[in-house]
C-alpha cells in the first residue's frame, strides 16, 4: 500500500492578469502549501475504486466525478487502484482539496508503477508525466503535483518554483461553499497587473507578509458579495497579535493568516475557533521549500 499527504494549496496572491477567447482566465499567483492534509491510501487492485473517510468524506463525490478516479483513469495505464481518501479538508473552499486529492492520485499511481519504489524510476516517470493531462483535470493540479511554494501563470500551465521562508499558517473557513464560476462571473476588470516579473526574497516571514501588504486577491472583493462572511473571518483573524496578513485564498472561502512562529500560529486558531465554534479551523507549517521528492517515498505493498 502507498500513501499520500494532499497538502492544502494557499494562494498568498492571486492577481487576475486576463481571459482568453475560450474562456479561461489567465492568472499569476504565489502559491504555497501548507502542512494541513487530505489523507489518500492506495493498493493495486484488480479495478480501480474509491473508499471516502474523514469528517468531509460525505460531502465529495465517490464516483468518477472525484478526480482522485478521474486521475487514475488517466495515469494507471490500464492497472486498477483501490483509493481510500480521508478527507480532512473542506471541499470548494480555495485551497485546491479537490486537485490536491489528484496530484496525490498520481504521485501515489507513480509510486505503484515503480518497482520497490525505486526513487530513480519514479523520478523517470515523473518527467515523463504529460503535462497536458495532468491540467486537464484542473488548473492547480500541476502546481498541486509538486507541492511546492511557486508562481503560477497562464491557465495554471506555467509554474516556476520560488524560495519562501518557512512560516506558519492558520486557515479558517466558515463552513460556506462559494462557487468558483460565480466568483470570477462578478470580477469587474478581467484584466488587472501582474506581479512584478522579478520577484523580491524574502528573508522571514514579516518580510514576506510586508510584501504581501502591496499584493492581492482579485477574486477576494467578488467572492465577498457572494459570501459576506468571508468578511467575518478575516475580521476575525486581524484581531489576533499573532497574524501577520490575513488575505482569502483562491477563490474563497477559506482565509489565512501567515505568522512566525508555530506557537503564534496555534494562538491565533485557538482565538478564533474559540470565538466561532463552527468554522472548520486548522494550524500547520507553510512549508519553504521541497515537501517530496519529487515524490514521497514510503512501503508498497
Amino acid at each position: 500500500m502507498v500513501n499520500e499527504f494532499a497538502y492544502a494549496k494557499v494562494n498568498l496572491t492571486l492577481h487576475v492578469t486576463g481571459q482568453r477567447d475560450d474562456g479561461y482566465h489567465l492568472l499569476d499567483s504565489l502559491v504555497v502549501f501548507a502542512g494541513i492534509a487530505d489523507r489518500l491510501y492506495a493498493a493495486r487492485s484488480g479495478v480501480s475504486s474509491l473508499t471516502l473517510e474523514g469528517p468531509f468524506g460525505a460531502d465529495v463525490p465517490r464516483d468518477i466525478n472525484n478526480l482522485v478516479l478521474r486521475a487514475a483513469a488517466l495515469f494507471s495505464q490500464g492497472n486498477g487502484v483501490a483509493f481510500t481518501l480521508a478527507k480532512h479538508l473542506p471541499p470548494a473552499s480555495g485551497i485546491g482539496g479537490g486537485s490536491a486529492d489528484a496530484a496525490a492520485a498520481i504521485r501515489a499511481i507513480l509510486r505503484m508503477l515503480a518497482e520497490d519504489d525505486d526513487l530513480k524510476a519514479i523520478e523517470t516517470l515523473f518527467a515523463s508525466v504529460d503535462r497536458a493531462a495532468v491540467l486537464s483535470l484542473g488548473a492547480d493540479v500541476p502546481v498541486c503535483l509538486m507541492s511546492r511554494p511557486a508562481r503560477m501563470r497562464g491557465i495554471g500551465n506555467d509554474v516556476a518554483l520560488v524560495d519562501c521562508p518557512e512560516c506558519w499558517i492558520t486557515l479558517v473557513n466558515p463552513r460556506v461553499e462559494v462557487p468558483t464560476p460565480q466568483v470570477f462571473a462578478g470580477l469587474h476588470s478581467k484584466t488587472n497587473p501582474a506581479m512584478a516579473e522579478r520577484l523580491p526574497t524574502w528573508p522571514d516571514a514579516q518580510a514576506l507578509a510586508d510584501w504581501l501588504q502591496s499584493q492581492r486577491n482579485d477574486l477576494e472583493g467578488p467572492a465577498l458579495a457572494i459570501a459576506p462572511v468571508i468578511a467575518d473571518v478575516l475580521t476575525a483573524l486581524r484581531a489576533q497579535p499573532g497574524a501577520l496578513i490575513a488575505r482569502m485564498s483562491g477563490s474563497g472561502a477559506t482565509c489565512f493568516a501567515l505568522s512566525a512562529s508555530q506557537a503564534q500560529a496555534e494562538a491565533v486558531a485557538s482565538a478564533v475557533r474559540a470565538q466561532n465554534p463552527d468554522w472548520w479551523v486548522a494550524a500547520g507549517i507553510m512549508f519553504a521549500g521541497q515537501v517530496e521528492a519529487p515524490v514521497a517515498k514510503g512501503a508498497i505493498s
